[in-house]
């Protein structure tokens, strides 16, 4: 019995209760992205995102998500909060990225 393959991913959607973050997966895999565990050498706290933080600088830190306890491979985009109200998905003031609309 062979697997099926699956599609590649293309987005990665971080949940956190009635909040929900979207990230292209190219710029979740940059070097830049960081998924923080500690800081200063110490265990965040939760005041500071404990127990894991997505800090996306390339993005603005738009994309940067305190509290993350999950995340989800997807094959489409999915719409994040800024999005589904209206935010360019990547929000580049330079480009006049500021609405989708």
């Amino acid at each position: 019995m062979y697997a099926k393959r699956r599609p590649p991913a293309r987005s990665a959607v971080v949940p956190l209760d009635n909040y929900t973050a979207n990230l292209p997966i190219l710029d979740s895999l940059r070097p830049t992205t960081i998924f923080a565990l500690r800081h200063d050498g110490e265990p965040l706290r939760p005041a500071h995102g404990y127990p894991l933080r997505l800090v996306v600088p390339n993005l603005y830190a738009r994309k940067s998500v305190k509290w993350v306890r999950g995340m989800e491979l997807l094959d489409r985009e999915l719409l994040g909060l800024w999005e589904f109200n209206g935010y360019h998905i990547y929000g580049d003031p330079f480009k006049e990225q500021r609405y989708s609309r």
